[in-house]
């Protein structure tokens, strides 16, 4: 994804922030069987759509978000805040919250 792509969203996050889109998961296990939206696990992988500005440190220093928009990202298992823009689903998860950059 790109900027532009970020821009379509029209949700631009704050300070240490970032916007993100959960991968889908697969709609059957391991053994066939079809699982029902309310039986899936939420993922904890996304694909970041949106950066913030990042963090300003007590000096002034800034310290910018370390991810960028397209990465694959792992996070915490309930972290973020859940939210619906123009009928897609996006989570907003604090840039502390970010485990790691799943590398494809």
């Amino acid at each position: 994804m790109t900027q532009e792509t970020a821009k379509k969203i029209s949700l631009k996050p704050l300070g240490n922030r970032v916007v993100a889109k959960r991968t889908e998961e697969e709609e059957t296990s391991k053994g066939g069987i079809i699982l029902p939206d309310s039986a899936k696990q939420k993922q904890e992988t996304a694909t970041v759509v949106a950066l913030g500005t990042g963090k300003t440190t007590s000096e002034g220093k800034d310290i910018p978000i370390p991810v960028s928009i397209g990465d694959t990202i792992l996070m915490d298992k309930y972290a973020g805040q859940e939210v619906t823009v123009d009928d897609e689903e996006y989570i907003i998860v604090g840039a502390d919250d970010i485990i790691a950059i799943v590398n494809k």
